[in-house]
């Protein structure tokens, strides 16, 4: 059954809404709350409706709820003050108002299958960057491995679609290019999307090769690309893992394609979608001054919109690194962060950025519970977030779970072996190393840390406490000697005070470490 109200037709089985000819992008959650509306129009809908229908019954904020109905509204031209098709009753919930006409499925033209005609050409760029995943191509020459090409596709949409900050277009839409030759800017013009992810699979006998590649449309770029060899042992979990790196490896180039288009605008028209763009560029370089400018930046675009949850939570994940760091003063920068940070859950309760800066927060505040339980959050809305699993492994560190800390920290290296923090997560693993008495290899860690950033001041901090736990005398002073350039503010009364080690034992032998290294 399809449903007419106005100029638009709203069909549930394509999850389409056009008005005239024009398809209307629409995240997933926003077109189930609209046909909720529209199915259910005889009645008010009440806040617990919506919450059983959309979310299966799991509470999200006020703001959440009412960000979803103000886009269901914007997406049939209704707003807030005008309420012409989806009307708000005061204390009661809302109701959907238009008069409205079900057509059979004989009478709307038919579904598209793999030799339909594609949608029509010239689709408009949604407000953010959209995104499509082509079916990937079997090369087996076996038409039974269809399904694993296809899951692959199609667990990489899922995925992607936690990133609630890009639109990602559904299987449903991608799909009917399945086994046809098309050119990538076709796709883009009938899709609607500025970048394609594309890709394919070759099994031979128990191994299987799977290759991907980020195109940017716009320009004919390929943004990057990876080849993964696998034994096939376990075929779901060999696609659970290549989904997950994939996306791992997709989410930061497509940070960095958006930061170029950026900075091309003259500063005056940026939104605050390309300030928070710019501010990601300078958060990646892991640099004080980088952080500073990327706050201000971050800062401009709450200005702008205060109620940008991924800004509000870049926010006060920035403000705690740069404390951790000794860059700034732990008690104005956690002050600074928890605001920030519960601004973010506020406006989007289910933005990953939000509960890692929350993470962050209770951390660095002594709740080591509630981190632990904010970064797992993080982590259920976007499993790939390899900045979130890596503090989560601080923190299970600093709560003396060091094997569950060494876990979460290599993982975040696997998940995003080139990532600017890997060396931050290095250090990390190195501090859980340290907590087991390995101090061999706390030492190789810490080094390799500073390898890729000689000013990463907590590979500093570990490699002359394990050394001087090992006995490493020379190593241990010129350690030492490195770390006050690094961090001239460093003392054992800066450990104490700043660094929120749970147990008395883990911090008694940290600081032996360095009183052996001849800090006093």
């Amino acid at each position: 059954m399809t449903f007419r109200f106005e100029d638009f037709l709203l069909d549930p089985e394509r999850r389409e809404l056009r008005r005239a000819d024009a398809l209307i992008a629409l995240e997933p959650q926003v077109f189930d709350l609209l046909l909720f509306l529209v199915r259910n129009r005889e009645r008010v809908v009440t806040r617990d409706n919506l919450l059983d229908a959309i979310w299966n019954g799991r509470v999200v904020s006020e703001s959440t709820l009412t960000s979803r109905i103000n886009a269901a509204r914007r997406a049939v031209g209704d707003s807030g003050d005008e309420q012409r098709l989806i009307r708000t009753i005061a204390r009661k919930g809302v109701r959907f108002v238009a008069d409205v006409t079900e057509l059979s499925s004989a009478a709307t033209p038919a579904a598209p299958d793999k030799q339909a005609a594609p949608p029509p050409a010239g689709l408009p760029l949604p407000d953010r960057p959209a995104i499509a995943v082509l079916p990937f191509t079997n090369m087996s020459g076996e038409a039974e491995q269809d399904y694993f090409s296809d899951g692959i596709s199609e667990d990489i949409i899922t995925t992607l679609s936690k990133l609630r900050w890009f639109f990602v277009i559904a299987r449903n839409s991608s799909f009917i290019y399945k086994g046809r030759t098309v050119h990538l800017r076709q796709v883009a013009e009938e899709l609607g999307v500025r970048y394609v992810v594309e890709g394919s699979v070759r099994k031979d006998g128990h191994r299987v090769r799977i290759t991907a590649q980020l195109n940017d449309v716009a320009t004919g770029s390929h943004l990057w690309a990876e080849r993964y060899d696998r034994e096939l042992a376990d075929v779901f979990a060999v696609q659970d893992e290549i989904t997950e790196a994939i996306v791992a490896a997709i989410e930061p180039q497509l940070y960095a394609a958006e930061n170029f288009r950026a900075q091309r605008k003259p500063p005056d028209s940026m939104d605050a979608w390309d300030l928070v763009m710019r501010a990601l560029s300078h958060y990646w370089r892991v640099t004080r001054q980088d952080h500073i400018v990327a706050q201000a930046l971050l800062e401009k675009a709450i200005s702008l919109d205060s109620n940008y949850g991924k800004a509000l939570g870049l926010l006060g994940t920035s403000y705690m690194f740069t404390a951790h760091m000794g860059w700034m003063d732990m008690a104005a920068a956690l002050s600074l962060a928890e605001g920030a940070a519960r601004a973010a859950i506020r406006a989007d309760d289910e933005d990953a950025w939000a509960h890692n800066a929350m993470g962050h927060v209770h951390l660095f505040a002594r709740r080591f519970e509630h981190s632990l339980a904010e970064f797992e959050a993080a982590l259920r809305l976007n499993p790939s977030f390899a900045l979130a699993q890596g503090y989560h492994g601080l923190a299970l560190s600093y709560c003396g779970r060091w094997q569950d800390a060494d876990e979460a920290a290599r993982r975040a290296i696997r998940l995003s072996p080139r990532d600017p923090y890997a060396p931050v997560y290095l250090g990390i693993a190195a501090y859980a190393r340290f907590l087991g008495s390995d101090y061999v290899e706390a030492i190789r860690l810490a080094q390799e840390a500073l390898r890729q950033r000689s000013d990463f001041v907590g590979a500093h901090r570990v490699l002359t406490a394990a050394a001087g736990m090992a006995g490493q005398t020379e190593m241990a002073d010129a350690a030492l000697k490195e770390l006050r350039r690094a961090q001239p503010n460093i003392s054992l009364a800066w450990i104490v005070e700043f660094m929120p080690i749970m147990l008395a034992p883990d911090r008694d032998r940290y600081l032996e470490g360095f009183r052996r290294a001849g800090m006093t």
